[in-house]
């Protein structure tokens, strides 16, 4: 796992000093992401130069170390991620003299015999590349399948920038962190800022599964070598129940059994769940000593699933390590929010990842995740509940779906939290008059309207920004008759890369730990959507052949409960130990002064929000973040 930056100058005028010195700055900007070593690569001829962090994974000397140029001296690479099947492609080209055993080098001839894009379809793994060719002066870019390592790139003026964090563009002495005002208003509505778009104009996010030429003349050719949609439109496999499970088994056994293999140590981020518990059980069996596992709890009841998790370390063997995250500690992480993700980002459950993170890189230098099974296997309950909500809304007359809507929003969203509060703390649905309002709309909604109103934050209504009623094009290629899986086709191509992986990346790699995610190895995934819905959703559940998968390995008490996420107690906190350092940020002077926000429209829903008439601390939250990210990378208003 590594940080990778670089530049073109296109006109080939910058002295080599002038582009080692520029380079070199935009490395140790991402230090924390490779603090083993770096260095860079510069052609002044070309105008190009390559910049690298590292943090060493296999082949922890010297032979592992980038920029790395092919055995013919013709290709220069630079890459971020992890690729597992690195050992099977050594074996197909046994004529080359290896300087190392890394998976870099064992890539990059695959590259200079292969091709760029040929090689790439080849690759099991995560990655973020950057690969220059000395004889065409050609720069080559690509993104792993599913987006779990980050790559901005754009051109402003004679210069082609890439990074992989914004933070390294920043400080190159001559980009312009111009912001777009269109990002801002897309970013209120989703939380994060969605690909292409990042919040600087100019500056766009390489898109999952694509990879980007950039020639000599500027002439920029971007192209695609792995689709969500090609897969999605696969005939369904026909396999029986039994015979899923053991398919899944063998499949993500072997996948856990791949990403275990480093030269330091490594462990399993555990939350208790069911994603993060079955990368655990498969480690277990596929580990010769106890696998270490670590989870983070919560002092407030109703959020705090470290019990689970310690059970589910218990029944496995593991060498299990707990923390627990109070309010004190989330206002100590909160001034270095802005420094790990350097666009605005308001997902609240980066706060424990972070730790969850901190606490892991004490003993380890990778650690494998659950994220990705929901995508895969349709465990959000919006895979569930749009689909009923279809099957179910859908048939009713024009005005019993209108009468219905106004009913509840004459009872607003205060009156079912109030009604949330009368069930036992444990137990309680989380922001249930959030979600009464939602149905509300989702009653005279239509289509993919629907979709977009549960994952969105700040609506149109509301006021905030003049243009947040900007439209949402679905992703081509989403299944058309299968409300469950539309929805998770839409999730896996947006919300997946944007936010989870996002906030996985930032929180990990800024405490250099490596984190890998065995659920998203791209034969998972296939997998996974080459089945019928109906071996994911039953019974009223998602991930259902996870689930089976699991109960072979773990009894089903440990681990059946209701979906809980890695969700914080915002609204507590922001009512509570938070609400000064909220109000001061939220201060209408310093809103309108700033100007991407109006201040009547936000203070009108942070009163109602203290008043107790709604619930929509992730709302608020995303102004405390945006101004927060304002003040670390544009200074005071």
């Amino acid at each position: 796992m590594c940080g990778i930056a670089g530049f073109i100058d296109l006109t080939a005028s910058s002295p080599g000093a002038d582009l080692v010195r520029a380079a070199t700055a935009m490395a140790d900007a991402i230090r924390h992401r490779g603090p083993d070593s770096g260095g860079v690569w510069h052609d002044a001829a070309a105008g190009a130069a390559l910049a690298f962090r590292r943090l060493a994974i296999i082949d922890l000397a010297e032979t592992g170390n980038q920029p790395m140029a092919s055995a013919n001296g013709r290709f220069v690479i630079t890459f971020n991620g992890e690729i597992y099947n690195f050992r099977d492609l050594a074996a197909e080209i046994p004529d080359v003299a290896w300087r190392g055993h890394s998976d870099t080098e064992i890539m990059l001839e695959h590259f200079a015999r292969s091709g760029f894009v040929a090689t790439l379809k080849r690759l099991n793994g995560m990655f973020a590349i950057a690969l220059f060719d000395r004889e065409t002066r050609e720069l080559w870019l690509a993104r792993d399948r599913l987006g779990i390592k980050p790559l901005y790139c754009g051109r402003q003026g004679n210069r082609f920038f890439w990074s992989s964090e914004l933070k390294a563009l920043v400080a190159h002495p001559d980009f312009a962190g111009t912001v777009d005002r269109e990002a801002v208003a897309a970013y209120l509505r989703f939380n994060h800022v969605p690909a292409p778009r990042t919040i600087y104009r100019g500056i766009a996010k390489l898109k999952p599964g694509h990879w980007l030429r950039l020639r000599p003349d500027g002439t920029v050719t971007e192209g695609s070598y792995w689709d969500l949609a090609e897969v999605a439109a696969r005939p369904k496999a026909r396999l029986g129940e039994a015979e899923a499970v053991r398919a899944l088994t063998d499949l993500l056994g072997d996948a856990v059994a791949r990403q275990l293999v480093a030269d330091v140590p490594v462990g399993v981020l555990l939350s208790g769940g069911l994603d993060s518990s079955s990368v655990a059980a498969l480690a277990a069996r596929a580990s010769s000593r106890p696998i270490r596992t670590f989870t983070i709890g919560f002092a407030e009841a109703g959020y705090d699933e470290a019990s689970h998790a310690a059970a589910v370390a218990r029944h496995l063997g593991t060498d299990h390590t707990e923390l627990k995250l109070s309010a004190d500690d989330a206002r100590a992480l909160i001034p270095a929010l802005a420094d790990w993700y350097d666009e605005p980002f308001a997902d609240s459950s980066a706060l424990p990842t972070y730790l969850v993170s901190r606490l892991a890189r004490e003993s380890v230098t990778v650690a494998l995740s659950g994220d990705g099974g929901d995508e895969g296997f349709f465990g959000y309950n919006r895979h569930r509940v749009l689909a009923d909500l279809a099957r179910r809304i859908d048939p009713l007359p024009g005005f019993v779906r209108r009468g219905l809507a106004a009913g509840l929003r004459r009872a607003g969203p205060g009156s079912f939290d109030a009604l949330s509060r009368l069930v036992p703390e444990g137990r309680r649905p989380r922001m249930a008059g959030d979600k009464a309002m939602k149905l509300a709309r989702a009653l005279t909604a239509a289509g993919d309207e629907r979709y977009l109103d549960v994952v969105g934050h700040w609506r149109a209504e509301d006021g905030i920004v003049p243009d947040l009623a900007g439209s949402w094009t679905p992703p081509a290629g989403a299944p058309a008759g299968d409300i469950a899986a539309r929805t998770a086709f839409f999730d896996t191509l947006g919300y997946l890369p944007d936010d989870i992986l996002t906030k996985v990346d930032r929180a990990s790699m800024a405490v250099s730990l490596e984190a890998r995610v065995p659920l998203l190895d791209h034969r998972v995934i296939e997998f996974a959507w080459e089945l019928p819905t109906d071996l994911k959703i039953r019974d009223g559940k998602g991930k259902w052949l996870l689930r089976q998968m699991l109960y072979a390995h773990v009894p089903r008490e440990l681990v059946e409960r209701p979906k809980a996420g890695f969700a914080v107690p915002l609204d507590a906190w922001l009512k509570g130990p938070l609400r000064d350092w909220a109000e001061t940020l939220l201060a209408p002077g310093r809103l309108s002064a700033r100007g991407f926000v109006d201040p009547a429209a936000v203070g009108r829903v942070w009163q109602a929000f203290l008043a107790g008439r709604n619930a929509r601390s992730e709302a608020i939250w995303s102004v405390l973040m945006l101004e927060a990210w304002a003040e670390r990378w544009l200074g005071r208003p």
